[in-house]
Order: structure tokens, then C-alpha cells, then sequence
């Protein structure tokens, strides 16, 4: 069929799908909440009936009404607000501790050349490293405690965070520098003025995505000996239920992500009110 004809398929593909187009608000919500509602209706549809006529057994999936009424029980025998705050700690304490380390070692790679040639094998090593591999490596080296669970989150932030870090540096552009050497600028004064001052914005664009990181691994941390956490949660329903609380603890850590993200951004906008609608 032609694409000039109209009503053609290809006409009314070519009218649909046009590249870069504007949307208004409530467009973008209808086609963001399309692929959620047809997911939860596909749920609801494996999932109805008696557990003897289900496509999936419940053991496996429950259906959304039954994972909607053992938010109770989540609450008040698993203790999810306390959860929440361990696990919240977690991640912000290996956080911390990654920037210790990451902030003043990003900013001599992403400035010397000669510091970067020096750590680059090690930051190169770590990226191709597995991450759930660093769960027995710290283990070993500090024990099944809280330290344990910390420097875990604290190596998968590391391991995010150096490179990123060392590229916002390298993004800046030579000629703020030349400009700053020509002013008589000192070694330390282009750091500190030029380098950082400029990549300020995109360092701290990597640090709000790098948070993140430590919700996508609170699990594998808190595999391992934890008497509380939304990983200990999780492993806690799987071994023993209900499985109920395993989606309802996965969508809680997908809140807790969202809500953090939003708050580094409200921050980003006051600290970089000149990157607004750029």
C-alpha cells in the first residue's frame, strides 16, 4: 500500500511516529502509564481465579490484589519502616565513604595525566568486574557485620563514580583553561577555579546517578547476615514467605530511588540555577 494514500498504513505510522516531536504534558503521561496498565492487566489475567486454575501458581506470582492486602503484615510483623531506615543508612554511609575516596582521586586523574596513567589500570580493572563478585571479597576482608554490608556499597559506588568523574574533568574545555594560564593562573588556582568550577555541575550530575547505584544493590548487600534491611526482607519471603512481600518490597525500593532522585535534582537547581532550560 502507498504511504501517500490516505489512511494507509505506512501514512498513519509516518503521522504517529515523527522524530523529535513535541509532546504536551498529558500525552506524555497517557504513553507513560500505557505500558504499566497493560503490564498490571497481564498480571491480573495470569493471576485470577482459584490457585488451581491460574496460568501461574501463586507460590510463584500472587496476584496484585493479594501483594496489595499483605502490605499489613509488611508493615507490622516485617517491619518495613525500619527496614527502610537500615537500609536507607546503608547506602548513604557507603555513598560517603565512596567520595572520600573518589572526589579528591577523580579530581587528580581527571586533572594530571601522569596520576590518571598511574590508577588508570585499577579504575579500568574495576570496571569489567562483576559486582556480585565483591560480596565474598568483602566478607573476607571485613568479616559478616555492618562494615561488611557498607564497604560492599561503597566499591559498587567506587567503581561507578571514578570514571564518571574523570570524564566530567576531561570535558572541560581547553580554552577556559588557556584563557585562566594567560591571566597567570597557578597550577592549583586552574584545579580548583577552572576545572573543578566548570565541572562542578556534571560532577555532581554523576554523583545523583551514582546514588542510585546503591538501591540497585542493597540486595546482594544485605544477603548476608542481616538482621534487618529490604534485602533481608526479600531473601526472608523467598525462603520462607509470603512471596507477596518480594514485589512489594521491590516496588518500595523503586519508590525510595524515585523520591531521592527528585530531591537531587530540586537540589541541582539550586545549586546550578543556571543550567535551567538548557
Amino acid at each position: 500500500m502507498s504511504r501517500n494514500l490516505p489512511g494507509g498504513r505506512l501514512d498513519w505510522i509516518d503521522r504517529w511516529l515523527r522524530i523529535r516531536e513535541t509532546l504536551s504534558a498529558p500525552a506524555k503521561i497517557v504513553l507513560g502509564l500505557t505500558p504499566i496498565v497493560l503490564i498490571f492487566l497481564a498480571w491480573g489475567l495470569m493471576t485470577a481465579g482459584s490457585p488451581e486454575e491460574r496460568w501461574i501458581s501463586p507460590v510463584i506470582l500472587p496476584s496484585p490484589v493479594e501483594v496489595v492486602l499483605s502490605f499489613h503484615s509488611l508493615w507490622f510483623e516485617s517491619e518495613l519502616s525500619r527496614s527502610v531506615t537500615a537500609s536507607a543508612l546503608r547506602v548513604v554511609g557507603g555513598f560517603v565513604a565512596a567520595l572520600a575516596v573518589v572526589f579528591p582521586l577523580g579530581v587528580l586523574m581527571g586533572s594530571f595525566s601522569k596520576v590518571q596513567a598511574l590508577f588508570d589500570p585499577l579504575a579500568v580493572f574495576g570496571s569489567y568486574l562483576p559486582i556480585p563478585t565483591l560480596v565474598p571479597l568483602t566478607m573476607s576482608l571485613f568479616g559478616i557485620g555492618e562494615m561488611q554490608k557498607i564497604m560492599f556499597l561503597a566499591l559498587a559506588f567506587v567503581v561507578f563514580l571514578l570514571p564518571a568523574f574523570v570524564k566530567a574533568l576531561h570535558e572541560v574545555d581547553e580554552v577556559y583553561l588557556q584563557t585562566a594560564q594567560t591571566l597567570g593562573a597557578t597550577k592549583w588556582q586552574l584545579v580548583r577555579h577552572v576545572l573543578l568550577g566548570v565541572s562542578m555541575a556534571r560532577l555532581y550530575d554523576s554523583m545523583r546517578l551514582g546514588f542510585g547505584i546503591g538501591w540497585t544493590y542493597i540486595i546482594l548487600a544485605e544477603m548476608v547476615a542481616a538482621d534487618r534491611g529490604l534485602g533481608h526482607i526479600i531473601i526472608v519471603a523467598q525462603r520462607r514467605g509470603p512471596r507477596e512481600h518480594i514485589y512489594l518490597v521491590l516496588v518500595v525500593i523503586v519508590l525510595i530511588a524515585f523520591v531521592t532522585d527528585k530531591l537531587w535534582v530540586k537540589v541541582g537547581r539550586s545549586l546550578f540555577p543556571y543550567r535551567e532550560g538548557a
